[in-house]
């Protein structure tokens, strides 16, 4: 056995790469059940949000939501949403357990904030076109979503936060030499980021602040390492139960 201590399966062994660099276990399938659980919790409480009848909301509204064009392109990024995000998880549970837990805990505490916020403080907003401006496919598409989905419950926007959280994991699980892959990573995310404002589904206050909600779990979960610390201790467990 060589340097680099892992823990899998409740046991720790040692090995390297070639190169040297130590690869962490992935995630076990144990370990994708909470995140599953909390997905399904997420969905009850956000269609509770839906359907319930609220009698006064806070309309978001900042002024430069008036210059942001509309534009049903952005309705395929927007869309590819639903793939990236639980693909980006897979990967970091499939790649690293470590990125797995710090991407599963950043997903769900945004998740957390984004239920609490719009159950206590139920927020509007009047962005949406009355009218298509024009009429074709994916104009078509976009009066289908915004059938689906209330112009309510906005901020912080998941859209925008889980993108974020998605390419940082993703990142952070490529290796070096993977810089298409991460470019690529990078360019979607900025267009589901985009999208969000230009199909009107979003103001620009629900993007920043998402922005902010993510700048603070990601100093959290990533500058402090709280995934070491949980290993730490679950490897005290094992010495000394061992």
């Amino acid at each position: 056995m060589k340097k680099g201590i892992l823990l899998q399966r409740g046991k720790y062994e040692r090995r390297t790469s070639r190169q040297g660099a130590v690869y962490r276990p992935s995630a076990g399938y144990r370990e994708l059940i909470p995140f599953a659980l909390y997905f399904i919790l997420y969905l009850l409480w956000f269609g509770w949000l839906e359907e319930r009848h609220v009698r006064k909301y806070q309309v978001i509204h900042v002024f430069l939501d008036d210059y942001i064009p509309f534009c049903e392109w952005f309705i395929i990024p927007y869309l590819l949403w639903f793939l990236y995000v639980p693909a980006a998880v897979l990967y970091a549970a499939f790649r690293s357990r470590d990125e797995y837990i710090r991407s599963a805990m950043f997903l769900c505490t945004g998740m957390t904030v984004f239920l609490l916020v719009s159950t206590f403080f139920p927020n509007i907003q009047h962005l949406r076109p009355a009218v298509m401006p024009r009429d074709n496919a994916l104009t078509r598409l976009v009066s289908l979503l915004e059938r689906m989905d209330t112009p309510t419950n906005l901020w912080p926007s998941i859209h925008v936060y889980n993108s974020i959280g998605s390419h940082i994991a993703i990142s952070r699980c490529l290796r070096e030499n993977k810089r298409t892959v991460r470019a690529c990573s990078f360019v979607l995310c900025v267009s589901i980021i985009l999208s969000t404002m230009f199909l009107k589904q979003h103001s620009v206050f629900d993007v920043v602040t998402a922005f902010v909600l993510a700048g603070a779990m990601y100093g959290i979960l990533y500058r402090h390492d709280l995934p070491a610390v949980i290993r730490q201790r679950e490897k005290k467990s094992y010495v000394r139960n061992s």
